[in-house]
C-alpha cells in the first residue's frame, strides 16, 4: 500500500513539473513575441520617416532655434536701450531733493521778519531764483519735467492727494494747492505731486451762509 502511494505521489510530481514547464516555455514565448513586435514597430517607424520628412522636421527645429535666438536678440536690446535711457533715473530722484531744499529756504528766508523787505533779502532770493532755473533747465535737456498741477484734476498716476480744501469756485477734484512738485523722466515717474484737491462746502456751512446774509 505504501508503494502504490508513493509511485501516485511521483506521479503527481511529475505531472506538476510538465505543467510548470509547459507554463513557463509559454511565457518565453509570448515575451520573444512582444520583443519582436517592439522591433517591428521601430523598423516601421524608422521606414515612415522618408528623407523628405526627416528634411521638414530638420527645417522646423532650424526654425524654431532661429526663433528663439531673435526673441533673446529683442529682449537683450530692450534692456540695452532702457540701460542707456534710464541709466541716471536714481540719480535723477535723488537730485530732486536739491530743489525741495531750495525752495524751502526761499520759504524759511520770505518768513524770516529781520530780513523783509530788505536788500539784502532780494538779492538771496534772486540767487536762489538762478540757481532754481539753472536746475530746471538742466533737468529739461535731461527729459526731466515737471508735472502740471494746479487747476489740474486729480491724475491718480501722477498726482498724490494730500488733503481736500473745500472750494465751491472749483470742480470737486481739482487741485487747488501744490505741496510738493512732481516730475517725470521721458514716460517714467520720477514721483508724484504731492497736493491739495478741491471739495464742495459742507452743507451745514452753506445754510450758515445762507443766514447770516438774512439777518444782514
Amino acid at each position: 500500500m505504501e508503494k502504490e502511494e508513493l509511485k501516485e505521489n511521483l506521479e503527481n510530481s511529475e505531472t506538476l513539473d510538465t505543467e510548470n514547464n509547459a507554463q513557463s516555455s509559454e511565457n518565453d514565448v509570448s515575451e520573444d513575441s512582444a520583443k519582436d513586435k517592439n522591433l517591428e514597430t521601430e523598423k516601421k517607424e524608422e521606414e515612415q520617416l522618408t528623407p523628405e520628412k526627416e528634411l521638414e522636421l530638420l527645417k522646423d527645429k532650424l526654425a524654431r532655434t532661429f526663433a528663439e535666438m531673435e526673441n533673446q536678440r529683442r529682449r537683450f536690446e530692450k534692456e540695452k536701450d532702457d540701460a542707456y535711457e534710464y541709466g541716471g533715473f536714481s540719480f535723477a530722484k535723488e537730485t530732486l531733493n536739491l530743489l525741495d531744499n531750495l525752495e524751502r529756504s526761499k520759504v524759511a528766508l520770505e518768513n524770516d521778519e529781520s530780513l523783509k523787505n530788505s536788500d539784502a533779502l532780494k538779492k538771496i532770493l534772486d540767487h536762489i531764483n538762478i540757481i532754481n532755473n539753472d536746475m530746471l533747465s538742466i533737468f529739461k535737456k535731461n527729459n526731466i519735467e515737471p508735472i502740471k498741477s494746479i487747476n489740474e484734476k486729480l491724475d491718480p498716476n501722477l498726482h498724490q492727494a494730500m488733503m481736500e480744501i473745500e472750494d465751491d469756485t472749483k470742480e470737486p477734484g481739482t487741485i487747488v494747492q501744490e505741496i510738493q512738485k512732481g516730475f517725470t523722466m521721458k514716460d517714467r515717474l520720477l514721483r508724484p505731486s504731492l497736493v491739495g484737491v478741491s471739495k464742495k462746502k459742507a452743507k451745514e456751512d452753506q445754510k450758515n451762509e445762507v443766514k447770516d446774509e438774512k439777518n444782514q
